[in-house]
């Protein structure tokens, strides 16, 4: 399968994702205002650190050995079989952290204790939400794009059901619960769909620790766990300096802003996850692997910057069918950001390498490098232009992290062609 069919049926997916996705943005956006949508981010943070958390952070690692080993059964078997055990582990271990400090969380993060209970209701949810990440990345890693697509979009389509029907009952809390509870909905179409497909084994479903593979699946829970908690981190440390600096209103701006970016992004990065990390994971010559980074660049850069340019030109009817009238001030903050998104995908194309070659230890460091540094330009950008040097921290960051990847391919596909 090539990028473009691959990139049409991850669309597909990826647009059922998006849609289910908005419809509860816009929710909370009715029903509670700019307020309610930067608290929204903040309970999105949580869930997404906890989701990667309680699968042990290892569905990158599933993806890139399920592409290497899918014609050797025996490592296959021992694969899959730790990747459940570790799985499992995992989503005990946060879920049962997560009930503990379900009240501190509640009152730092969404600034009311009342959100209690639905912060209990992910944490019980969390080994679900690990078997779903499981079986999905079981499918991306044998590259069944249309299988993956199609569950991804009965998924969908189950979650929005729940949402307009919780929002309906509980409103805004309903909402929130509805993200939680969509996520164990795609159980229901997913199993199926994983048990009717030609390269399911029963093994898959064993879970049992093999030290060997645990302890290379240990590696990639180091990248994806680094990668998963400092973008939740950060944004959360950002709303809260935002916050205290211009008010929660001004963090409603940023965050609709930011949720944009992320919607339309969510194309583009899914392509790469479902097309380029197994296929770097499964190629070993340079030249090769100088060609996939080239063709990445020639289908996806035109795509982005095409998509940017909408964005900015549609920016206010976007954030009215979005959000509300109540966000027109958000309109001024698009071009910083959308200049930086284009940046940030031309980076993120490259920096696959590192996972897709399991270079931990530099892409440890790098993720804390970079993350510590938009911490930093963001602190001295609002200071000196307002809500907009946000945004402007998040431009300079990517262009940093854009010549960092290109210093690091450029390394490798040298050393690799001696």
């Amino acid at each position: 399968m090539n990028i473009v069919r691959a990139g049409a049926w991850s669309a597909l997916g990826t647009a059922a994702r998006l849609g289910a996705a908005l419809v509860v943005v816009k929710l909370v956006a009715w029903l509670a205002g700019p307020v309610g949508v930067g608290r929204l981010g903040q309970f999105m943070s949580l869930m997404s650190l906890l989701a990667v958390f309680a699968g042990g952070g290892i569905h990158a690692g599933v993806v890139k050995y399920v592409a290497q080993y899918r014609h050797d059964p025996a490592r296959l078997s021992r694969l899959l079989s730790s990747a459940l055990a570790y799985a499992i582990a995992a989503s005990c271990l946060m879920g049962c952290l997560a009930l503990l400090f379900s009240r501190p969380l509640a009152e730092a993060l969404l600034g009311d204790a009342g959100y209690e209970g639905l912060i209990r209701v992910l944490a019980m949810a969390l080994v679900g939400i690990a078997l779903v990440n499981y079986l999905l990345a079981v499918i991306n890693g044998f590259m069944d794009v249309r299988r993956l697509a199609l569950v991804q979009v009965a998924g969908s389509l189950l979650s929005v059901a729940l949402a307009l029907g919780l929002a309906h009952a509980w409103g805004v809390y309903g909402a929130l619960l509805a993200l939680v509870l969509g996520q164990l909905l795609w159980l229901v179409v997913g199993l199926p769909a994983w048990w009717r497909s030609p390269y399911f084994d029963p093994s898959m479903l064993r879970a049992r620790f093999d030290a060997r593979m645990t302890r290379r699946l240990a590696a990639f829970s180091a990248m994806s766990l680094t990668s998963a908690l400092l973008p939740p981190l950060v944004n959360i440390a950002v709303r809260d300096h935002l916050a205290a600096s211009f008010g929660w209103d001004q963090v409603g701006y940023w965050q609709a802003v930011t949720r944009v970016s992320d919607a339309y992004l969510l194309f583009v990065t899914s392509a790469i996850n479902v097309y380029y990390l197994p296929r770097l994971a499964g190629t070993t010559d340079p030249a090769a692997i100088g060609h996939e980074l080239r063709q990445a660049w020639r289908w996806l850069m035109p795509a982005v910057v095409a998509m940017a340019l909408a964005i900015y030109v549609l920016r206010d009817v976007v954030t009215r069918l979005l959000f509300s009238g109540d966000f027109a001030a958000a309109n001024d903050l698009y071009a910083p950001q959308l200049c930086g998104d284009v940046i940030k995908i031309a980076a993120f194309v490259m920096s696959y390498l590192m996972l897709a070659k399991a270079m931990t230890r530099l892409y440890v460091v790098s993720e804390c490098a970079f993350a510590l540094s938009y911490l930093v330009l963001v602190h001295v950008g609002a200071a000196r232009f307002g809500l907009v040097g946000a945004m402007y921290a998040f431009v300079v960051n990517y262009l940093a992290y854009l010549a960092f990847n290109a210093v690091v391919v450029r390394r490798y596909l040298a050393g690799g062609a001696r």
